[in-house]
């Protein structure tokens, strides 16, 4: 197929509640929505999920849209494209910038499965009817107050927990939750918040019996997460330190983590998710879909990748009404007993809801 046309919306969508991390306080999720069509006249969307700020990788929108606009988008307008995986040879001489490469690359996936009349699941070989969901809490502002949020998504039946710590709102928070909730899967994520010399914080939280800790030390560091799995019974799960397959063998000959956080726009889309998948699932790692605050588009994208074998853990892919007044599709994501369906209709299976979209664009590029 050929991509004739392309369209950039620039979205600030309002968030229900305020979610804080190691890192600073989001209000709004902010993002970049890609439509891209082909000859046919199908089109296919892709999300961009950088952030306004370069707090979470190098990327952020602005330099997202420039980079879409200038240099990814060109590379394939007018070009025969047989398969998404053609992205990798054509991006090549470009580093880095995943999440800008994964709009473009969810978006093709999308139009070559709406061609072969397959799900988005389907089409990247996944085989589950139903994905786990876990839910994401922010940093609050007492346990008290993190025991509460706590119940209430056990009660709308999400399977696990993830709470983000730092120093000082780390260890009294999450045994509140324990103490509480006994048998909860619970698991922390640091966001890169601790160093090594915090050792000791760290090893106090084996006795809560987490499933994990996420990303302790900084994204670059895979010699001192090895060096600290020695040190700790609780497994580290890596996320912003695996940006694709080759991130994903180091920390495996390294020994940094044992459980892997895939997340499609860090890594650059469905084709390089896959390959990591593929890898853990034979060398025995722990794999499950990790979410950026994305809307139902991305969302779309982390449930299709989540029904591939190998996601052994519950995933960050919450209903819409979790993090968003409205969600940008239609229907939008519920939650069944603490699962979702996996759409079976072409592509990624959901609706546009243009009058949010268009209520919420702040700029929008044609190409």
């Amino acid at each position: 197929m050929k991509i004739t046309s392309a369209n950039l919306y620039m979205i600030d969508l309002p968030l229900r509640f305020p979610f804080s991390t190691s890192a600073g306080c989001l209000t709004s999720k902010d993002f970049i929505l890609l439509s891209l069509t082909n000859e046919d006249g199908e089109t296919g969307y892709g999300e961009c999920s950088a952030f306004t700020t370069p707090f979470y990788t190098e990327e952020f929108r602005g330099s997202a849209l420039l980079l879409l606009k200038d240099c990814l988008l060109p590379a394939i307008l007018n070009q025969e494209i047989t398969t998404p995986d053609q992205l990798q040879e054509l991006f090549s001489g470009i580093k880095r910038n995943n999440m800008a490469k994964a709009a473009v690359d969810t978006a093709l996936w999308d139009l070559f499965a709406k061609q072969k009349h397959q799900s988005l699941a389907a089409a990247i070989g996944g085989n589950k009817k139903q994905v786990l969901a876990g839910v994401s809490i922010g940093i609050q502002n007492s346990p008290d107050q993190l025991v509460n949020k706590v119940r209430r998504y056990v009660r709308a039946g999400y399977q696990r927990v993830k709470v983000k710590i730092k120093p000082n709102a780390d260890y009294e928070y999450l045994k509140a939750v324990r103490d509480r909730f006994p048998g909860l899967m619970l698991m922390a994520d640091a966001n890169s918040a601790y160093r090594l010399g915090d050792l000791d914080k760290l090893k106090r939280l084996d006795e809560l019996k987490l499933i994990m800790i996420e990303q302790p030390l900084e994204a670059d560091d895979l010699l001192h997460h090895a060096s600290l799995q020695r040190e700790l019974t609780t497994p580290l799960c890596l996320d912003e330190s695996i940006n694709g397959l080759a991130d994903a063998k180091a920390l495996f000959q390294l020994g940094s983590g044992k459980i892997i956080n895939i997340k499609v726009g860090r890594v650059g889309g469905l084709t390089v998710a896959r390959q990591i998948q593929a890898f853990a699932a034979k060398n025995g790692i722990e794999c499950w879909c990790g979410g950026m605050l994305g809307s139902g588009v991305a969302r779309a994208a982390d449930i299709a990748a989540a029904a591939l074998p190998g996601y052994t853990l519950p995933n960050d892919i919450s209903a819409s009404s979790r993090y968003f007044f409205q969600d940008i599709i239609t229907p939008e994501i519920v939650l069944h007993d603490g699962k979702i369906n996996v759409p079976t209709k072409p592509g990624i299976g959901f609706g546009l809801n243009w009058d949010v979209i268009h209520r919420y664009t702040v700029k929008k590029v044609s190409l």
